[in-house]
């Protein structure tokens, strides 16, 4: 009895083992359900009962020829990364099948309708104007559609190149681009030369006005600096023409004391003088005689001392009649 329960708890065991896996943080871990596809949570999973689906991204590249307006051929050459939608599953599930590799399929699937949608788009359009960035742009409007069809998310969509086959056409579209590259760079350096004269004759204009301005306030400065030179001249002549002209009133009032009164004469400094030059004299009785019998032995200073004397007595003599 005791046998039969191990052999029972060990085949339990080595079934457990066989069936079940640990689910891997990369892993979805799908099952059918009543209510559809339904996706485990739990750490274990029958492995018979369940479908693991990576979630990591599947990169593919695409070489297509197609051809544009006039039959003429072209080559797109473009890589595309995709990763399945969570909220999809039945979708692609519906175009990879039940199966590991489902979004590998659901990727070639993804690689027929994106030559289709190229050739829809290169068809109509003249070879001129394919461009990478038209045809990537064509192809972003539909990835929508990727995921409600295939249940794939695009995360990725590069156009490599977009070039014709025929080399002859190649070469001539490089040549034409070439050209126009030239000629916009040779525009865009002449209208560099006209913004630089234009720049430069600006700031000639504004250094001029402002050394003009500069001018105008030096001129200013300079008739003010004048006009208070001026002024002061004016005032120091005017002031020296007053004190001449009170220099002259009182040379003038001095004249008429002394014509008035003749005997102020001898007080005047000319008086003191004409006696201190008698003194130098070596004759010395000159200058004490005083009568008119000497003057003959006098010199000229004498004589004009005498006539001062002479008549400051008229004068005294004069107003004592009066």
């Amino acid at each position: 009895m005791e046998i039969g329960v191990a052999l029972l708890i060990l085949f339990v065991m080595g079934f457990l083992a066989f069936e079940y896996r640990f689910r891997r943080p990369d892993h979805i871990i799908l099952f059918e359900s009543r209510a559809g596809i339904s996706t485990r949570r739990g750490r274990l999973y029958p492995r018979h009962f369940s479908l693991p689906l990576s979630k990591s991204t599947c990169s593919f590249t695409q070489t297509m020829e197609t051809s544009a307006k006039g039959n003429l051929d072209v080559r797109v050459k473009l890589a595309v990364t995709v990763a399945p939608s969570t909220d999809d599953i039945p979708a692609l599930l519906r175009a990879g099948g039940w199966s590991p590799d489902a979004v590998t399929k659901a990727a070639g699937e993804l690689e027929t309708v994106l030559l289709g949608m190229v050739k829809e788009f290169t068809e109509v359009r003249e070879i001129e104007e394919l461009t990478s960035a038209g045809i990537r742009d064509s192809i972003r409007q539909s990835l929508p559609e990727f995921r409600r069809n295939l249940g794939l998310d695009v995360i990725a969509l590069t156009i490599a190149a977009t070039e014709p086959v025929n080399p002859q056409i190649a070469e001539a579209m490089r040549q034409r681009e070439q050209a126009r590259i030239l000629e916009q760079t040779e525009t865009l350096n002449q209208q560099a030369r006209v913004a630089a004269s234009r720049a430069k004759m600006k700031a000639d204009e504004e250094i001029a006005r402002l050394e003009n301005d500069l001018a105008l306030k030096r001129y200013a400065l300079k008739k003010t600096e004048y006009e208070k030179e001026a002024a002061l001249a004016r005032q120091r002549a005017e002031e020296e023409l007053r004190v001449k002209k009170m220099n002259l009133e009182f040379e003038r009032e001095e004249l008429r004391l002394l014509k008035d009164n003749p005997e102020l004469l001898l007080l005047t400094p000319q008086a003191a003088r004409l006696a201190e030059a008698s003194q130098a004299m070596k004759n010395a009785r000159t200058v004490v005689s005083l009568s008119p019998t000497d003057s003959s032995q006098g010199s000229e200073l004498l004589g004009m001392f005498h006539t001062l004397l002479r008549k400051a007595v008229d004068g005294i003599k004069h107003r004592t009649e009066k």
